[in-house]
């Protein structure tokens, strides 16, 4: 390691010992660390996809323990709750959808709007990983063929959608399209089960 490396390193740490005496630095922290790094997915079923899967289940194990230290000192805010449910949207389970967007939802409930669209796409995702239509329509999946809106609720309306800053339903599916057109199908040998079995489902009906 060079000097320069090793000073930058140190910096790092130090910055990081810091944040972790302040439960709200670390929560943003990591929220700025992850929005990053899901700025720039690799590609699925690749080291670096799942190398970034781990610093994902990694940073929602210091987000529960820093929500842990926030409410022994006082409660988390509302900025703190969405930047927590920011990373717990990131989770492979239902259960962390669930939490993403109870998170999402009270924090939105307490004036933090950027909570709103959140708390949609996660409890979407929720619905989604649990193999059942979404709500809003803030979830895209590839089929192998394109990329397409899971299957949304047909009685939920524009007006619940804008409600929580989602696009209106002709806008998502256009963005559907656009994906399509745009982004690569992933290797689906080792797509999730929930995933597997829609698939198949929509090639049964067509």
């Amino acid at each position: 390691m060079t000097k320069k490396a090793a000073l930058e390193h140190a910096t790092k740490e130090t910055e990081r010992d810091a944040s972790d005496l302040d439960p709200s630095r670390t929560l943003a922290a990591l929220h700025a660390e992850d929005t990053r790094e899901h700025a720039s997915v690799p590609p699925v079923d690749t080291p670096d996809y799942r190398a970034l899967r781990e610093r994902d289940r990694a940073r929602r194990a210091q987000a529960e323990s820093s929500l842990s230290l926030l409410q022994e000192r006082g409660g988390a805010s509302a900025e703190d709750l969405f930047h927590a449910a920011w990373l717990f949207n990131h989770g492979d389970h239902p259960a962390e959808a669930r939490r993403a967007h109870e998170l999402a939802r009270e924090a939105a409930e307490r004036g933090f709007p950027q909570a709103r669209w959140l708390a949609a796409a996660a409890y979407d995702r929720r619905c989604m990983y649990e193999g059942r239509p979404q709500k809003y329509g803030t979830q895209f999946v590839p089929d192998g063929v394109r990329h397409r809106l899971w299957d949304t609720d047909p009685t939920t309306t524009d007006a619940e959608r804008a409600a929580w800053d989602v696009p209106p339903l002709a806008a998502q599916l256009r963005r559907a399209e656009e994906m399509t057109r745009t982004e690569p199908q992933p290797p689906m040998t080792d797509a999730p089960a929930w995933l597997k079995a829609a698939i198949a489902r929509w090639g049964k009906s067509g």
